[in-house]
């Protein structure tokens, strides 16, 4: 791809070459993307988009690259990253937000405007656009039950409105998995509250995230989908793998669910982890673990 074609189409947009990755990623590994392209507008992710495709250009979106492993042969082509793209509007109960606003953010801010709904989503770090990718939910509450509609890009460059029986929303799991399109912004409902109590909800989910999960390390987030029947955490201290290192990538001595960076790990520590826990789990248990962590990039 001609960089200068790039940038010359698109002076006014935030556009870096060869940037590692691993300087967004929240497991602080990763490769370099060729382009990393910061949108500011819905328009100017159209623009990339359709620029991309005109060209042949392979690209793809990533949120806050949150719940995420990117390896370390990088990403070939245009990496959009929405990080910039965070308007959010509140009229009475209803939240309309760009897809790059944290979800974080946006649960305080309806918490702040006596709003419940969002309080399940208190200590999720990703993005909007990546919550509603995967059907983001923790303690009990999932985006399906407040999400109303989105604005989406799709392939060929037209962007629609989906609705949520659009969205086909299932655990950690929404139909723009199948598509290759990029969720723009988000309409949420949700409904009158008294701030006291939703606040005090939020406290309390923020101290049990806290009691339990790695925060003190980079991490991915939880890296597999609970299996039916069984809790993943269990399943891997009662196959004892808790605290085993690849590299410098461990299996939390906290939450056994979780891989940590203890010691710059690679990407590849991370993945070789992960097939690892797969194995043994299955081998042991005879089942299997699904990877709600996306893995992409070259090796």
């Amino acid at each position: 791809m001609d960089n200068a074609g790039l940038t010359i189409e698109f002076p006014e947009m935030e556009i870096l070459t060869h940037e590692p990755l691993m300087k967004y990623t929240y497991t602080k590994t990763g490769g370099p993307a060729d382009y990393l392209v910061f949108p500011k507008t819905q328009h100017e992710v159209q623009q990339i988009v359709t620029y991309c495709t005109q060209h042949t250009i392979p690209w793809l979106v990533l949120g806050n690259a949150s719940n995420l492993i990117v390896r370390d042969g990088g990403i070939r082509g245009v990496v959009l990253m929405l990080t910039k793209m965070t308007n959010m509007t509140i009229d009475h109960t209803t939240i309309q937000v760009e897809a790059g606003a944290r979800l974080i953010d946006v649960s305080k801010a309806a918490g702040e405007h006596q709003l419940t709904g969002l309080e399940f989503a208190c200590g999720i770090p990703g993005s909007i656009g990546g919550a509603v990718y995967m059907n983001a939910g923790a303690y009990g509450g999932e985006i399906k039950d407040v999400f109303v509609s989105c604005d989406y890009l799709d392939e060929t460059g037209t962007i629609r409105t989906l609705t949520a029986a659009d969205m086909a929303f299932s655990y950690r799991h929404s139909a723009v998995q199948e598509k290759k399109g990029i969720v723009l912004s988000v309409t949420f409902e949700l409904q009158q509250g008294v701030v006291q109590e939703i606040q005090e909800k939020m406290q309390e989910l923020t101290r049990l995230r806290e009691d339990k999960q790695p925060l003190e390390y980079p991490s991915c987030g939880s890296v597999f989908k609970r299996p039916e029947g069984h809790f993943t955490g269990k399943l891997i201290q009662d196959a004892g793998l808790q605290g085993m290192c690849i590299g410098g990538a461990q299996i939390s001595t906290k939450h056994a669910g979780f891989i940590v960076n203890i010691d710059h790990a690679t990407a590849t520590d991370y993945v070789e982890l992960i097939a690892h826990i797969q194995h043994v789990i299955f081998e042991k248990f005879a089942v299997s673990l699904e990877t709600e962590v996306r893995i992409i990039g070259e090796q």
